[in-house]
């Protein structure tokens, strides 16, 4: 069989994809190497003390208040950023000047640097609603942070469906919701879920605005109105304080281990609901 013969144009746009995929593949392996290298050997059992203390550092309640505000910001966020996305995609009249500008903000929003969203919820939730440092004010910042990267990616994810599903739907006999819900969405799944593993991946290593909303207390919140500090916040203290540097690259490994086991399953439950 003869091999076709690229032209050399379309061999330099693939050699150059290759390298950059390379290149991008090189960088995170160092990455993830370095972190191992320089933080498995400080792992030690003090450092998973249930109590911090400024003796063990653990990251115990860090790693309780990640998952914590995981759990609060998560439900706000995603209902109301996939349905949002159902609605431009699917209900909406394509080429409508408000979609245009609704999907303009959302743009906007989602390369808004952190600070900004910090500030903002400083302002409504610790002075306007007078919540204070909590969790749940942290929660609520990084729910609107997140909002327009998980309707984006959905919105995509909707439009990449092909029009035949649908006509194959409206042409059994089905309506508009039974057809969007149950023939568009289950096949945008995999789609909705890397939104939403983008949007997990952003709270998980969120810093600033958590400080400014969240707070910075080493203690575990027993409650959505208490303080307390995520792993990502831990790091960045301990980092800036200069005391327990060998402690920092040891929570960085937890938190990385953390971000490829939230990712993991969440890979894996997209793949089971693929088959389904």
């Amino acid at each position: 069989m003869l091999k076709r013969k690229l032209d050399p144009l379309t061999l330099a746009l693939r050699v150059l994809t290759r390298a950059a995929a390379a290149v991008t593949l090189c960088a995170v392996v160092f990455l993830i190497g370095y972190i191992l290298v320089k933080g498995v050997p400080q792992l030690k059992p003090s450092l998973f003390a249930l109590k911090y203390t400024s003796q063990n550092v653990s990251v115990m309640p860090a790693l309780f208040n990640t998952l914590y505000i995981i759990v609060l910001a998560l439900p706000m966020a995603v209902p109301l950023g996939v349905f949002s996305a159902v609605y431009l995609a699917e209900y909406a009249k394509r080429g409508n000047k408000a979609v245009r500008a609704v999907r303009l903000a959302a743009e906007t929003l989602a390369g808004m640097p952190s600070i900004v969203y910090g500030l903002f919820g400083m302002l409504l939730f610790r002075y306007q609603l007078k919540w204070g440092y909590s969790l749940l004010g942290g929660a609520c910042t990084l729910a609107v942070m997140v909002l327009p990267v998980i309707m984006r990616t959905t919105e995509e994810a909707l439009l990449a469906v092909p029009d035949s599903y649908r006509e194959g739907s409206f042409g059994l006999g089905a309506g508009r919701l039974r057809t969007v819900f149950r023939v568009v969405v289950p096949s945008a799944v995999p789609g909705i879920l890397a939104g939403i593993i983008l949007a997990l991946g952003r709270i998980v290593g969120e810093t600033v605005a958590l400080l400014y909303t969240a707070g910075s207390s080493a203690k575990q919140a027993l409650s959505p109105m208490d303080s307390g500090r995520t792993l990502a916040v831990h790091m960045y203290l301990l980092s800036t304080e200069g005391l327990h540097i060998n402690e920092t690259y040891a929570t960085a490994v937890v938190l990385l281990v953390l971000v490829l086991g939230i990712n993991g399953v969440s890979m894996a439950a997209a793949r089971k609901l693929v088959k389904s």
